[in-house]
């Protein structure tokens, strides 16, 4: 960490400890150390200032938003299940809905008042922008060895999507339609993979060519054994202290590896690393000479392929490539302690800004966490 995040973070450290805390205390009576702890998050994450003000606009006046938004991060940090077990504890515990910013129980609007402002959040993405901010006000000046890439299963409640009732499921229908038919026995090209492909796209072309419907996944666990579920998988570089730096959500089906370069070239944009950590899933030489090009050193276990055997780390590869385990820590930490593992809503755009408000969490109270 740098010096100056260092002195910034203990300034913070001091103004709650001195200042806020105990004039909290004094207006609210003493406060569990949940509510510290989000507290310390909402202070770092400064969200307010990415809500816009509705005061002066003609119409029917809407709910305050930066209370819900707060309600939203105290629904991570706190690691409710549900929306109506994060009403039902606004309604009880006056300290966590006065910091809210609802003075009394009749303020707290009702799950079809949370329900819209959710929708509303994942359809400007709002989640999203306030980490890049706060991925680049704290890391954008160090310079960190590892980024750990890796992905973990997503299940929600609802329909699985055909492929063809895709978008890119009916361009595939319709050009097998248009083509003539083959002659028996040819052999069709093969259409080459996202990273067989050279990398001319630009990062929101690459990002938009992502499918995000809700299908079925496979993944090997840690055991050998395979697992399906049903929803998304959300993709994950972290830096070393267990630092999330860029995140996306697709579908469940896709692989691994189909994922790579996009999350290689966001994470470029915002922080500087040298190495780059990713299991045998991500075997391919193509994302080894796109990450060679960015100026990083590709760590990648190999994979045992036809005729060919798995090549084994050199001793120096083996010791770094053992950082590896923060992205798993950090997929760990998500699914238990921030509410990745209770997804309630549909639809890719809420799903992701549901999980967002879980990582923006995260990252705040491990930023946190390292100054201490």
């Amino acid at each position: 960490m740098q010096i100056n995040l260092l002195e910034t973070l203990a300034q913070y450290g001091k103004i709650l400890q001195d200042w806020l805390f105990p004039g909290l205390e004094e207006e609210l009576g003493p406060l569990p150390e949940k509510h510290r702890q989000w507290v310390k998050v909402l202070g770092w994450l400064e969200i307010d200032r990415w809500i816009p003000s509705h005061r002066g606009r003609v119409g029917r006046p809407q709910r305050d938003r930066r209370a819900i938004v707060r309600g939203f991060v105290a629904k991570a940090v706190c690691n409710f299940g549900t929306t109506s077990a994060l009403r039902d504890r606004l309604r009880t515990d006056a300290a966590l809905r006065r910091i809210c910013g609802w003075e009394s129980v009749r303020g707290v609007p009702d799950e079809s008042v949370f329900s819209r402002a959710i929708a509303k959040f994942a359809e400007t993405e709002l989640p999203q922008p306030v980490h890049a901010a706060l991925i680049v006000k704290t890391q954008a000046e160090r310079l960190i060895g590892h980024v750990s890439r890796d992905s973990t299963a997503i299940a929600v409640r609802e329909r699985v999507v055909k492929p063809t009732e895709t978008a890119e499921g009916s361009r595939e229908q319709a050009a097998r339609a248009e083509a003539p038919r083959p002659r028996r026995r040819s052999k069709q090209p093969r259409k080459p993979t996202r990273t067989e492909r050279p990398v001319i796209m630009t990062l929101p072309a690459m990002l938009a060519e992502l499918p995000q419907h809700c299908a079925i996944g496979c993944k090997t666990n840690s055991h050998g054994r395979k697992e399906t579920w049903r929803g998304y998988k959300l993709h994950l570089d972290v830096a070393d202290g267990q630092i999330p730096i860029s995140c996306l959500l697709t579908s469940a089906w896709l692989h691994d590896s189909q994922a790579a370069i996009p999350m290689a070239t966001l994470t470029a944009t915002r922080v500087t690393n040298l190495y780059d950590l990713m299991d045998s899933a991500y075997d391919s030489e193509s994302i080894r000479q796109h990450s060679r090009g960015l100026g990083h050193v590709p760590i990648i276990d190999s994979q045992a392929r036809r005729f060919k055997p798995a090549r084994p780390m050199l001793p120096h590869e083996a010791n770094r490539f053992r950082e590896r385990t923060t992205v798993e820590r950090v997929n760990a930490r998500l699914k238990d302690e921030f509410g990745g593992r209770n997804v309630r809503v549909r639809g890719a755009l809420k799903v992701m800004a549901h999980l967002m408000f879980g990582i923006l969490a995260l990252t705040a109270d491990q930023i946190l966490r390292l100054s201490t």
